[in-house]
């Protein structure tokens, strides 16, 4: 079994459509014993979600809650082919952790190529440290170029626990999941697991992602979910601080 003592990805009550708060996710998270867990909450393109005022001032927030580590962070929304997302470089200098995702609110699906392309220029942007469930099948991509520029630009690839659930939104993301899981196998590139939950009895489930990573038989070193100081290494060499 994969040591596992982080979640990367959560959202509380301020991303509009989730329903727990913070200290309720780190509650769940102390519970599950996980060390470290980061809020990611939707930016402001996602309807319903917060503001950019929301993200400056979460300096207020005390980065420790029952004995966890919190990461400051935020999902943000690919836009367009250029790999523009929704919040300005100064903002997104604050934040201890970004993802930058395609959500259909936000982004037409096109061509193979063209969101491929939006995913790699995103990855390209130095204070963009995940990319977020790159296994829609309503987004298809060419898993080589994307495992290949997560390697050039420093960026981690997450395998999503909710795309993987039945009667998600992402429906039939396994294959997806699996040819890029290979793909990272064969250049050695890391990934990360995140919940993407939405409420907080859903922090730190991964069950479905570990029993796709044990049959897949991919290695435990591959996964930075193992160590918050390998996470935190890696967010510093990509946005140089």
């Amino acid at each position: 079994m994969i040591r596992d003592i982080m979640d990367t990805h959560t959202h509380t009550l301020a991303s509009g459509h989730a329903y727990s708060t913070i200290r309720e996710n780190a509650a769940a998270a102390a519970g599950r014993g996980l060390e470290l867990l980061a809020v990611t909450e939707h930016a402001p393109r996602m309807t319903g979600s917060c503001q950019a005022i929301y993200f400056q001032n979460l300096k207020v927030v005390d980065r420790h809650a029952y004995d966890v580590e919190l990461l400051m962070g935020v999902e943000l929304n690919i836009l367009d082919e250029q790999g523009t997302v929704d919040l300005m470089e100064g903002t997104l200098r604050q934040m201890d952790l970004a993802i930058a995702s395609l959500h259909i609110p936000c982004f037409v699906p096109g061509s193979r190529e063209y969101n491929t392309q939006a995913c790699l220029n995103a990855m390209k942007n130095p204070y963009v440290h995940i990319l977020g469930h790159p296994d829609d099948p309503r987004y298809p991509v060419d898993f080589r170029a994307i495992v290949q520029g997560a390697k050039e630009y420093g960026a981690l690839l997450e395998l999503n626990e909710n795309s993987l659930r039945p009667g998600g939104s992402r429906k039939n993301a396994k294959p997806q999941d699996v040819e890029m899981l290979k793909l990272c196998m064969e250049y050695q590139v890391p990934i990360v697991i995140g919940s993407d939950a939405h409420v907080d009895t859903d922090v730190g489930r991964h069950d479905l992602a570990h029993a796709l990573l044990e049959e897949l038989q991919f290695p435990e070193e591959l996964v930075v979910n193992r160590s918050a100081e390998l996470l935190k290494s890696i967010l510093k060499d990509k946005s140089g601080r």
